[in-house]
């Protein structure tokens, strides 16, 4: 049987349920990180996040990506 979790985003702190018995199911699996968004986002955070936040810091980065480059 995989082991499921509650946890607590680190961001929001809405509570969600980790799967990390079985990844292939977890709510973060949901959101593709290029390994830019990835280190953007380890760079803040130590712990594991809600699908909605790791969404929403994918898009700022994307936009301060797209800032810096305009330049």
């Amino acid at each position: 049987m995989p082991q499921h979790e509650t946890k607590k985003c680190e961001r929001c702190t809405r509570d969600f349920e980790c799967k990390v018995g079985n990844i292939a199911e977890c709510q973060c699996t949901r959101v593709t990180l290029t390994y830019e968004e990835r280190v953007f986002i380890e760079e803040k955070y130590t712990d594991c996040l809600c699908g909605e936040c790791l969404q929403t810091l994918q898009f700022q980065y994307r936009l301060y990506r797209n800032h810096i480059f305009r330049f």
